[in-house]
C-alpha cells in the first residue's frame, strides 16, 4: 500500500518514466545493427571486422571517427533523455553536456604518434597497432557517453569492439552502439566494427571476456566489474570506483571553492566517479564555506534525525548502497524524509558529520555531500588519503599554498587531481585536456584514449635509412 504522505506527482513521474523506458525502441538483435543475441556471433562478426580494419588507412579511420562524431552530435539530446528515462538517474541537461564532451574532446587518430630512432645501425620505428577484438563493459551511469567515447578511441586505433552494456541501461547503450556501427559502415568501414550483446547477462559478459578471439578487455564500472575483468585471463583495462575528497584550507578562495564544490558534486546528481563525494575543510573557514555553499544553492540539513533518515534512504538494512536512490534528484531525498522542498532548484544536500560517517566512507553517487571539520591541515590531508580508500581515482583541493597542494598530490596518488576548480575540470569541462569516461585507475592507464587501445610494436631496419 502506498504511503498517503508520498507526493502524488512523484508517483506519476516514476510511473511515466517506467512506461517511457519500456516503450523505447531497442535496435533489432538480428545482427543488422551490430546487435547480436549470441556472444559467439558477435565476436565472430567483430573478428572479421578487425581483419578488414587492417586494410584501411589512417585516413579511412579518421573518416570513420568523423562520421561517429557527426552521428553522436545529431543524437545528443535523445541520448540524454533516454538515459534518464530508462535508468531514472541523473539530469538531462548534464547528460547533454557529457555527451557533447565526448563528441568534441575524445581523441581520434591524431592520438597515435609513431616514434623513431636513427643512427649508425639503421632505423627503428615504434608503431601503435590494434589489438583486434576488444570486449568493452559499460556502466549505467554514463550509458551513451562511454559507448561513444570508447567507440571513437577503439576504432581510431584500428580495432573492432563488442559492448556488453549494463542491464539497467541496456536499451540506451544498444541504441548508441547501433548508431556508432552504422556511422562506421556508412563511412566505408567494416559492417560490424561496433557490436553489442542484446541481452548482457552476467553469464554472457563473462563468456565475452573469456572468448578466445577477444584480445583485450576494457571494463568501466564498480568493483565487481573490475574484478571480473582482471580475472578474465586477458589484458585488462579497468576503470573502477572512486570516492573523491575535496579538501579546503584557509588560504583558498572560499567563495569560489564553495561554487565549484556545489557544481561538481551536483553534476548529473553526483553520478560521475570523479565528482566530489565528501568535503574536508579546516575548522577556521568551515562556517564561511558552508555559508557560501548555501548561497550557491545547496540545501543544508542540520537536524541529526533527518541525517539519520537520509542514511536509511541511502543504504539498505544490510548496509549496502540503495540503488533505488543512486543518481536521484536532491528534492526526492527531501520529500522522502518528510521535508517539502523549496520552490527552487536544489542541486545537492549538505550536512556536517564525523569522519567515520558512512556518507564520508562510502561512494554514494547521490547528491548528498557530507562536510567534515578538521583543525589542522596535515590531519585534513591525511583524512582525504584515508577516505579515498586507495582507489587512486580523483581528488580535489582548494588552496593557494603550493606546499599543501604538493603534499596532497604526492600522498593521495590519484589519477586525476584538480586544484581550485570543480571536479569535472579533470575530464575537460572547463579544464584543459582531452576527455574520457573510462578512467583506468586500477590498471594504471589513467584517462584512456586511442593510444590506450593499441599494442606497441617495434620495426627495425638494420644498416639503412640513416642519412645523417
Amino acid at each position: 500500500m502506498l504511503d498517503p504522505s508520498f507526493p502524488i506527482e512523484e508517483i506519476v513521474r516514476r510511473v511515466l518514466t517506467r512506461l517511457r523506458a519500456q516503450e523505447m525502441a531497442a535496435p533489432s538483435a538480428d545482427g543488422e545493427n551490430g546487435i547480436f543475441t549470441r556472444v559467439e556471433d558477435a565476436v565472430a562478426a567483430a573478428r572479421e571486422a578487425a581483419k578488414e580494419m587492417l586494410k584501411h588507412s589512417m585516413a579511412d579511420r579518421a573518416a570513420m571517427v568523423a562520421a561517429m562524431r557527426r552521428t553522436a552530435e545529431a543524437h545528443i539530446k535523445e541520448f540524454a533523455r533516454l538515459a534518464v528515462e530508462e535508468t531514472g538517474m541523473g539530469r538531462v541537461e548534464d547528460k547533454i553536456i557529457k555527451n557533447r564532451l565526448v563528441v568534441d574532446k575524445t581523441p581520434g587518430v591524431e592520438d597515435l604518434a609513431t616514434e623513431a630512432w636513427s643512427g649508425d645501425d639503421g632505423l627503428t620505428l615504434l608503431e601503435m597497432s590494434p589489438f583486434g577484438v576488444i570486449a568493452a563493459i559499460t556502466p549505467s551511469t554514463n550509458p551513451t557517453e562511454t559507448v561513444v567515447c570508447n567507440s571513437i578511441g577503439m576504432i581510431a586505433a584500428g580495432n573492432a569492439v563488442v559492448f556488453s552494456p549494463h542491464p539497467a541501461a541496456k536499451r540506451t547503450s544498444l541504441l548508441a552502439a547501433a548508431l556508432m556501427n552504422r556511422a562506421v559502415r556508412e563511412a566505408g568501414g567494416p559492417r560490424y566494427a561496433v557490436c553489442a550483446l542484446a541481452e548482457p547477462t552476467l553469464e554472457a559478459t563473462n563468456e565475452l571476456m573469456r572468448h578466445k578471439d577477444v584480445s583485450l578487455v576494457c571494463a568501466t564500472g564498480g568493483p565487481g566489474v573490475v574484478k571480473a575483468a582482471l580475472s578474465s585471463g586477458k589484458k585488462a583495462i579497468a576503470a573502477g570506483a572512486g570516492n573523491p575528497p575535496a579538501v579546503v584550507d584557509d588560504t583558498a578562495d572560499i567563495e569560489a571553492a564553495a561554487r565549484h564544490i556545489v557544481a561538481g558534486a551536483s553534476f548529473d546528481n553526483n553520478l560521475p566517479c570523479i565528482a566530489e563525494k565528501e568535503v574536508i575543510v579546516l575548522s577556521n573557514v568551515a562556517d564561511y564555506l558552508i555559508f557560501n555553499m548555501e548561497k550557491a544553492g545547496a540545501y543544508r540539513v542540520k537536524d541529526p534525525r533527518v541525517i539519520d533518515r537520509l542514511v536509511k534512504l541511502a543504504f539498505t538494512p544490510d548496509g549496502k548502497l540503495n540503488r533505488k536512490y543512486v543518481g536521484r534528484d536532491a528534492k526526492v531525498f527531501l520529500r522522502d524524509v518528510g521535508i517539502e522542498p523549496p520552490d527552487r532548484d536544489v542541486p545537492c544536500l549538505i550536512m556536517e558529520v564525523e569522519p567515520d560517517h558512512p556518507f564520508v566512507q562510502e561512494e554514494l553517487m547521490m547528491p548528498l555531500l557530507p562536510i567534515v571539520r578538521i583543525d589542522k591541515i596535515k590531519e585534513a590531508m591525511d583524512l582525504a588519503v584515508e577516505v579515498e580508500h586507495a582507489n587512486r581515482h580523483t581528488a580535489v583541493m582548494h588552496s593557494k599554498n603550493i606546499d599543501h597542494l604538493t603534499y596532497l598530490a604526492k600522498a593521495i596518488k590519484t589519477t586525476i587531481f584538480v586544484k581550485n576548480g570543480p571536479s569535472y575540470a579533470g575530464i575537460g569541462v572547463g579544464g584543459e585536456g582531452f576527455t574520457t569516461f573510462t578512467i583506468a585507475g586500477p590498471t594504471g592507464e589513467g584517462l584512456t584514449s586511442a593510444r590506450t587501445f593499441t599494442r606497441k610494436r617495434r620495426c627495425v631496419l638494420v644498416d639503412a635509412f640513416s642519412i645523417r
